[in-house]
């Protein structure tokens, strides 16, 4: 687990900021050992829930179009030793999806920012089909605190994103399932151990398409078990434990957080002793 690939925690502690990072293009895309595993899961998941996992409308389509051609042309330059089986009788951001292991996200500027196509096969806890033709801030409304810190900052962004620079950021959440596709589940209240509990991470980027105009978002999830990272990072049980115990209660209550800490903080001393 020591090659786990990002472990974004704050050392002093729980903050909500955007964290954006110039994006070298040569990096967009990110495939690693779970490749073939998660292109199968995704597989399984369009044949047998695909109503789930796929929402679009016409006003996504150029978008859509555009970025099977920005994921193919990505992939004939910087990896040549996969196959791409592009499927031309589906939707494009369907298409584009089944190539690698991110899920993706077409937005379109019309009287604001909408979410008008996506295939989304591991979410973290959120349904796709509400968030088709919503706004920036109706999509992250059930979040706490977004409204006050970041609604603002988000829709500027948005606003300014010029296809010459692109950006990457990460999320991270604790979470107590490592499953990829969690649409609905609900969050239970803490218990169990270290053992019970995982570190979820988002990569996700943002590049504005040069013709359509489109914002492509692009989400590729990395997940371990929280015992494992501790085990193998010596900092990171502490430092989970400060962004788990500064973060505000509102956040804590909706990531299913309260109590969480003190059960971790208990396993961590018993594994010591």
């Amino acid at each position: 687990m020591s090659d786990f690939a990002y472990i974004p925690l704050e050392t002093k502690g729980w903050r909500m900021a955007m964290g954006l990072r110039p994006l070298d293009l040569g990096h967009w895309l990110e495939f690693d050992r779970r490749r073939d595993a998660e292109l199968e899961q995704k597989r399984q998941l369009l044949d047998a829930a695909f109503d789930v996992v796929v929402a679009t409308n016409p006003d996504g389509d150029e978008g859509s179009r555009e970025l099977l051609a920005e994921v193919t042309q990505f992939l004939e330059v910087h990896h040549p030793e996969f196959d791409i089986p592009v499927r031309r009788d589906e939707h494009p951001v369907v298409a584009a999806a089944r190539l690698v292991q991110e899920d993706l996200c077409v937005l379109v500027r019309s009287d604001v920012w909408r979410l008008q196509a996506a295939c989304v096969c591991f979410p973290s806890r959120w349904n796709l089909a509400s968030k088709l033709g919503a706004t920036l801030d109706d999509i992250h409304r059930p979040v706490p605190i977004y409204d006050v810190e970041l609604s603002r900052p988000t829709n500027a962004f948005f606003e300014r994103l010029k296809p010459d620079r692109s950006f990457w950021r990460l999320n991270w959440t604790l979470i107590d399932s490592p499953a990829l596709h969690q649409p609905t589940s609900a969050r239970r209240s803490a218990h169990g151990d270290l053992a019970d509990w995982f570190f979820r991470v988002e990569r996700q980027t943002l590049r504005r398409l040069e013709v359509s105009g489109a914002i492509v978002f692009t989400i590729h999830n990395y997940v371990a078990s929280a015992k494992e990272l501790c085990q193998s990072h010596e900092e990171f049980g502490a430092t989970l434990l400060l962004n788990l115990d500064t973060a505000p209660i509102a956040m804590q209550e909706y990531k299913g957080w309260i109590g969480v800490a003190d059960s971790l903080r208990a396993s961590l001393e018993a594994t010591s002793n």
